[in-house]
């Protein structure tokens, strides 16, 4: 198939084209309710389900993951930093052991949740602070697949398009899925431009 002018495009008719539309959820805790995930779920294909770390406790993981499987919403375990006074979303300078056993855990914990609720963890996305070291630091990218390798290697991982980090992930043996952001802006090396 060719495009104007004659040269071609990258749409082929026989080739169904998907988008995946996502969004982070599950992240209330307590007394704090944060977002409106039924709303949410009513529009996604899948949803980066807090694992406790940086948001969410386990009465609000149950209620969210058992939403999205009624309503057929694929579920990811959006690990973080354990970071709950700040969102998961500063920095924090720890061994790659201490997150291989940390994001372990919080795919352990939602997968469980999850299993419960009738549906399962079908993909791993790192959130804030560690989503930003990954696209940028390959052996942090190394140790999070570790984790995700000795959980269930058939996992993929989110993470940013075009990143060091998915470039390490896949060399580790896993699958990967680039995402971009509809609302966020790049930097012009392809990095996510600070929030603040």
């Amino acid at each position: 198939m060719s495009g104007a002018g004659g040269s071609p495009t990258t749409t082929r008719p026989d080739v169904p084209v998907a988008v995946d539309l996502n969004a982070d959820v599950g992240e209330s805790y307590g007394a704090w309710i944060l977002g409106e995930d039924e709303a949410v779920l009513d529009v996604v294909t899948s949803a980066n389900v807090a694992c406790g770390f940086h948001a969410g406790d386990p009465l609000t993981l149950l209620r969210t993951v058992t939403a999205a499987a009624d309503r057929g919403v694929v579920v990811g375990a959006q690990v973080s930093y354990p970071d709950l006074v700040g969102f998961g979303r500063r920095d924090m300078e720890l061994a790659p052991e201490e997150i291989t056993a940390d994001v372990l855990y919080q795919v352990g914990a939602l997968d469980g949740i999850a299993r419960a609720a009738g549906t399962g963890v079908s993909y791993v996305k790192p959130h804030g602070a560690l989503y930003n070291r990954l696209a940028r630091d390959g052996a942090t990218a190394a140790a999070v697949a570790e984790a995700v390798r000795r959980y269930d290697s058939t996992l993929p991982m989110l993470l940013l398009a075009g990143s060091v980090g998915l470039r390490a992930v896949a060399e580790a043996g896993l699958s990967t899925v680039g995402e971009c952001f509809a609302d966020r802006a790049y930097a012009p090396d392809g990095r996510l431009v600070p929030r603040r």
